[in-house]
């Protein structure tokens, strides 16, 4: 399956992902652990389907450090014992932020003050940033049928 838009021909497209990529660069490094959110970035990317996103993040999580247990295990976060408390909020506001539609109610208020307990003002901003903009990012490879595979780690920033 071929992409149906090359984002190197259209300049809405690569003027669109700047914008987005500067809005991504609102969230202080540090405010967030690395580790966190590559977990976030691949579970939002699983969700949505999206092969490239996927591929960017989980190989560079790898890249970072991050073990092939966690990474195999970050769709069934929920039966998995290698995820800290933190890490089981951010996932769990990043399922119901990433299935909106299906949450009938969005995020709920457990969930919400589950993160609450784990994350300060900041850090929570930095968890409904991130989930918006790889939500965003997804549904552009999605729609776009762009493809997954061949990313090399920190090709793109």
């Amino acid at each position: 399956m071929d992409a149906r838009l090359d984002f190197s021909s259209s300049e809405i497209l690569q003027k669109f992902v700047k914008h987005l990529s500067s809005a991504a660069a609102a969230i202080p490094r540090g405010t967030l652990q690395v580790a966190t959110q590559n977990l976030m970035l691949t579970r939002a990317s699983q969700i949505n389907g999206c092969a490239v996103c996927v591929d960017m993040h989980t190989k560079d999580a790898e890249h970072a450090g991050e073990t092939s247990v966690r990474l195999h295990l970050v769709a069934a976060w929920r039966d998995a014992k290698v995820f800290t408390p933190a890490e089981r909020a951010a996932l769990e506001l990043t399922e119901q932020g990433t299935r909106i539609a299906d949450a009938a109610g969005g995020v709920s208020d457990e969930a919400w003050a589950n993160a609450a307990l784990h994350y300060d003002t900041d850090q929570l901003a930095a968890l409904v940033c991130t989930i918006a903009m790889i939500n965003t990012y997804n549904r552009l490879n999605v729609i776009c049928q762009n493809q997954g595979g061949d990313y090399q780690p920190g090709q793109w920033g």
